[in-house]
């Protein structure tokens, strides 16, 4: 069995299009994936962008991302390029991950509404929400965004976030971590402790200066 890391990135669909949606209000404009083997160790990466085929791409989502029209221009629409990162994992032999659930929401609608003989439900019963565990593991009632994350681990985040490949690369440390109970806890112990109710005037920004806008989302 393979471990399969995914980000996504996406854009909105313009709200003129009311009909389309009805079932679909973004598109996935860039893929960005990590393989991993059974040790949790990257063997493999996939990235690609893709041309949105009901909206140009706003600039929000330019300098959030860095994707422009221009980036997407020549690139093939989802079908084509879901596909062949279906091709890349290799069957179904697999575990799937990303940070929240928002990707598999995302590919749930899309496919629905562009790929209706892909089987989306089986992919969905293979997914796991990293963020979902991650929060969990150290009793956490928010969500902590994946910048946040990484940087309590306190490691350096890999490549610019927002972008779908170190995004999925950042993850697949995060998940990597997590399958050692003693290295974790011993990496996240001072976040934990922090998180007790207990009398302490240190705060996540006194452990870890870096994360002065500390945030979840």
């Amino acid at each position: 069995m393979v471990h399969i890391v995914i980000d996504l990135e996406m854009n909105p669909i313009r709200r003129t299009l009311k009909d389309i949606r009805k079932f679909l209000q973004d598109e996935v404009i860039e893929f960005g994936a990590v393989k991993l083997d059974e040790n949790y160790l990257p063997i493999e990466e996939f990235q690609c962008y893709v041309r949105p085929e009901f909206s140009e791409i706003t600039a929000h989502i330019t300098r959030l991302t860095g994707i422009t029209n221009e980036t997407v221009a020549d690139k093939n629409t989802f079908e084509i390029e879901f596909q062949k990162f279906f091709e890349w994992i290799g069957g179904w032999d697999m575990k799937i991950y990303s940070w929240s659930a928002s990707d598999i929401k995302q590919l749930k609608n899309e496919c629905s509404y562009k790929l209706p003989k892909f089987d989306i439900n089986r992919l969905e019963s293979q997914w796991i929400d990293v963020q979902k565990e991650f929060d969990e593991r150290i009793g956490l009632r928010n969500n902590l965004s994946l910048k946040y994350a990484v940087g309590a681990m306190n490691r350096d985040f890999e490549g610019t976030a927002h972008t779908a490949l170190a995004d999925a690369k950042n993850t697949a440390a995060i998940l990597s971590l997590l399958q050692d109970d003693e290295a974790f806890f011993k990496t996240m112990q001072p976040v934990i402790d922090m998180l007790k109710p207990k009398e302490l005037s240190q705060s996540i920004g006194d452990l870890f200066p870096e994360l002065s806008n500390f945030k979840f989302d």
